[in-house]
């Protein structure tokens, strides 16, 4: 029974009870009950309602108090829900309570308030992925949270710390839990963190790593070089570089070329030349005449030399019997003591004097013109002997020496004698006959001239030989003598024409010591060549004093270059060449003539000759393209030949300016059986295609005793970042076997774009099912990813025994390396001379070695042959080495009778040429007085 005091009934009375306070919903935190509070006035009583039933009264806790401005009734109530509760409801909907209060006029219900076990799962639906974006991109890194009650809040951490979306406008944080960064900056890069938090736990994301990067840009191209060369056709350029942005983070390179280069002409320097003196001025008081000339023939221009000597002279008008104190010299009183006859005897004996002379001159022209029905001096006789040695061999089976087949045996007793220092090729194969070249040098000139240098430089290896050294005519007071090292052998009384058998010291089987090579040269000059290494060294005619012998000596180094940059983009596509010694004095430039690898059709390299200085750090000598004058090469598809003055070690390096360049491989298969019979194994070998790397495969296939399978081939490696695979293929399956995945190999690209010294090899290791399988054969596949691809076909049969193997190896080797005298050249010394005498005059057209220069193709970097005291002579010498190989003078025959033909428009020089043409003999009258002269020799 409820007692109701009758103040609170006057309060309560017209008034419903108003909830102060209504339940929250609420979380269960682990095993922690929860606390549900209720509050309202008036009310006489408050009671809750879980999920639709009443709760106990003893489960709830009351407070009653009166409010003291209305003086109403408050009454609060508590009750607890734990855990187990909540657990154990198993209703449609989440466990709810809610307050019911009663007062006079009726009751009141309160919102129903939720009641949840909290939780927060481990695991995160979506996780942020790093990404890498350019600068100024997007970035858009996702997080979905874990699944959890209540659910989760997302921040987000940058390198452990906060991301705030209010401190950077850049940044938004409220698209459904992603971060969005609108335009990336580079201080965006960063470890960035999802982290996922309730009442109950937080979670961490794994970390989302971002890179921000720079694409490069290309800068604005520079201004137009200067042309490169003062005379002539040379090249200009502009470049750019990649710094506008430069690329970080990762971002791609600039495409395209940094360096564009164009072709320009240079107006050539022409020299002054005087005029004719003008006519005799009358004579003057003093008994003096004047005359005078202007230098205008040619006239000097851009930048070439004034005329040397005076523009006035003058002279005596009346034969020294000039007017003195208004008197005639022979008037004047001659002193006592002193006779006038004096002066006339003194005339007399300058005027005998002056008639001796001029008589002696013009029988010295009859004799010369005399003799010179042989047209070459005696001296020059033996450049027309070269062509005419004799030998003695045994032939060996045609085709290709290297390669050997058990089936066809060689006769190993293979040897052959020669008496001359001279390197024949294609001895082994056929009986030497003499092809003598045409040689035109001027106008209406039809003589024939053997060619005595046929240096080989082919890839072989020594074999037996038999060597004679010809015998040697000296002069009185001459010795022959050999010293050692390198310095001057002899100054008066030494021979230029002393004949040397060098010593040849190869090393590379026993390690990477240098391949050298020596000769003892003179005033004739000469050539001095390391075999099979496509290296040689031309010595011109008067580059070494008279009187003077020097031993020079070439080698190559086969250690790892050190000439190469240390960033990394040059590669080395020659071996390093040193010629010396280093006291060595010349008058003219020395040609030198090196082998390389590069692939020079298009315009995609950069190449540079470097020099080794002294502290063995190396120093830019020039740029092929540019104009120098401290040397000149000339670069052709194989070889480079330079005309260089100062002794020391030279290399080619370069750097591909675009990924089209290129360099040229030689691929070679070899094969020997391994000690068990039943294996064979085959090797392929990629090196830079130059005679010299090619040499150490050689080398140590000879120790192996390995075959060469098919003919060496050449591949065009590109610069484009690709790798290297070599496979084999057609293997008799029946017969032969292989590993599995053994029969494709890789190289990668920097192996093979960086290697220069050490050969790539990759073997292939081949197993016979029966030992009566005697014959292999196979196709070995050489390409580059993307590229170029050359086959090798295999077909040999396999030996039995060591005693039936066969080696390769039996192509002599050159064992005569170097030449002296005129036989070291194609053209005879006194033709050389005589043109040499007609093109290094200057003309009204200019310097006629211009016009011989542009004919020999040779129109790049005329400065520096300007700077020569004989142009004409350095461009013969040039010629000399980049034809050393072809034993014909048509190219330069031809050159000399278009320039013959230019040259007969002015009659000076035609004149000139008529005389040169007629002095020189026929090709019967040079061929018969060569065989007079051996026979003499031999007798």
């Amino acid at each position: 029974t409820l007692k109701w005091s009758r103040d609170g009934l006057s309060a309560m009375s017209g008034t419903l009870p108003h909830f102060l306070q209504e339940p929250d919903d609420a979380y269960i935190v682990k095993s922690n009950p929860i606390k549900l509070r209720c509050r309202a006035r008036p009310a006489l009583q408050i009671f809750f309602k879980c999920n639709g039933e009443w709760v106990h009264q003893n489960q709830h806790t009351s407070l009653e108090h009166t409010e003291l401005g209305t003086g109403l009734k408050i009454r609060e109530v508590m009750i607890n829900v734990s855990r187990q509760q909540v657990e154990d409801f198993h209703g449609p909907e989440d466990y709810w309570c809610l307050c019911v209060a009663w007062s006079h006029l009726g009751t009141s219900k309160s919102r129903k308030a939720t009641v949840r076990i909290a939780y927060l799962r481990k695991n995160f639906e979506q996780e942020p992925q790093g990404m890498e974006v350019p600068i100024n991109g997007m970035i858009v890194l996702h997080c979905r949270p874990p699944e959890g009650v209540p659910a989760a809040e997302v921040e987000w951490l940058k390198n452990e710390e906060l991301v705030s979306s209010i401190e950077d406008i850049n940044i938004d944080t409220r698209a459904d839990h992603n971060l969005i960064i609108n335009e990336a900056r580079l201080s965006d890069s960063g470890n960035y963190t999802c982290l996922a938090s309730n009442i109950v736990a937080r979670r961490r994301s794994a970390t989302a790593t971002v890179i921000v990067f720079v694409n490069g840009g290309w800068s604005s191209w520079t201004d137009w070089s200067e042309c490169n060369v003062r005379c002539g056709r040379g090249v200009q350029k502009r470049t750019r570089t990649c710094t506008n942005p430069a690329p970080l983070n990762g971002g791609a390179f600039c495409e395209g070329m940094s360096v564009q280069k164009s072709t320009c002409t240079s107006p050539c320097p022409v020299d002054g030349g005087w005029a004719e003196w003008t006519m005799w001025s009358v004579c003057s008081s003093e008994c003096e005449r004047q005359r005078t000339r202007e230098c205008t023939d040619p006239e000097p221009k851009h930048g070439g030399r004034l005329c040397d000597g005076v523009a006035l002279d003058t002279d005596n008008c009346t034969g020294d019997l000039c007017i003195q104190d208004r008197k005639l010299l022979h008037d004047v009183k001659v002193p006592q003591g002193e006779s006038p006859n004096n002066d006339v005897a003194l005339y007399s004996g300058l005027a005998a004097g002056v008639v001796t002379v001029v008589v002696l001159v013009i029988a010295l022209t009859l004799y010369r013109r005399n003799q010179s029905e042989y047209g070459v001096d005696v001296i020059d006789s033996s450049a027309l002997t070269g062509g005419f040695q004799s030998f003695s061999f045994k032939s060996a089976r045609q085709g290709n020496p290297l390669l050997m087949n058990s089936s066809m045996q060689p006769d190993l007793t293979v040897s052959r004698t020669y008496t001359g220092p001279i390197c024949f090729p294609d001895s082994m194969e056929k009986e030497l006959i003499p092809e003598p070249a045409l040689f035109d040098p001027l106008p209406d000139l039809k003589d024939k001239v053997h060619s005595s240098f046929m240096v080989s430089l082919g890839v072989s290896e020594r074999a037996e030989y038999h060597a004679k050294v010809p015998s040697q005519t000296f002069p009185r007071g001459v010795v022959q003598e050999i010293g050692g090292g390198g310095g001057t052998l002899g100054g008066r009384g030494k021979s230029q024409l002393a004949p040397v058998q060098p010593a040849l010291v190869s090393s590379m089987t026993t390690g990477k010591r240098p391949l050298r090579t020596n000769g003892v040269f003179g005033h004739g000059g000469g050539r001095l060549v390391v075999p099979n290494a496509g290296v040689s060294l031309l010595v011109p005619h008067g580059a070494i004093e008279e009187d003077t012998t020097w031993e020079l000596y070439m080698s190559i180094t086969q250690q790892d270059s050190s000439a190469l940059s240390d960033e990394g983009q040059e590669i080395l596509l020659s071996p390093e060449v040193t010629y010396g010694p280093p006291g060595l004095t010349l008058s003219c430039p020395v040609a030198l003539t090196i082998a390389h690898c590069a692939d020079v059709s298009s315009e995609d390299w950069n190449i540079k000759l470097k020099r080794q200085a002294q502290d063995n750090s190396w120093e830019e000598v020039m740029t092929v393209e540019e104009e120098s004058t401290a040397c000149y090469c000339l670069l052709d598809t194989q070889c480079c030949h330079l005309l260089v003055e100062r002794p020391g070690c030279y290399a080619l390096v370069g750097e591909a300016l675009t990924q089209a360049a290129g360099k040229r491989l030689r691929l070679a298969a070899f094969g020997n059986m391994e000690p068990n019979f039943l294996n064979y194994s085959i090797r392929v070998y990629c090196v830079n295609d130059t005679p010299h790397a090619f040499q150490e495969v050689v080398s140590v296939e000879r120790g192996r005793g390995g075959r060469l399978l098919e003919e060496p081939k050449t591949l065009l490696f590109r610069a484009n970042s690709f790798n290297l695979q070599v496979s084999i293929q057609d293997i008799p399956q029946f017969l032969w076997s292989i590993k599995p995945f053994t029969t494709c190999q890789e190289f990668s690209f920097t192996q093979v774009w960086c290697s220069s010294q050490s050969p790539l090899q990759c073997a292939f290791s081949l197993e016979r099912y029966s030992p009566a399988a005697n014959q292999l054969s196979c196709k070995i596949s050489v390409r580059q990813v993307k590229g170029h691809e050359q086959i090798l076909q295999v077909y040999t049969t396999i030996a039995e025994s060591e005693k039936d193997t066969v080696p390769f190896f039996t192509q002599s080797d050159c064992t005569i390396t170097s030449q002296t005298g005129s036989r070291a050249f194609k053209i005879p010394l006194s033709i050389r001379q005589r043109i040499c005498a007609t093109f290094d005059t200057a003309n009204a057209k200019g310097k006629d070695w211009q016009l011989l220069a542009q004919k020999l193709h040779i129109d790049r970097n005329l400065g520096y042959f300007a700077r020569q005291t004989s142009p004409s002579a350095v461009i013969l010498s040039l010629w000399e080495a980049q034809h050393q190989e072809r034993g014909d003078l048509d190219s330069l025959a031809s050159a000399l009778e278009e320039i013959g033909k230019v040259q007969s428009k002015h009659s000076t020089s035609a004149d000139t040429l008529d005389h040169i043409s007629k002095t020189i003999p026929s090709s019967d009258s040079i061929m018969n007085r060569s065989s007079e002269e051996l026979d003499t020799n031999h007798t």
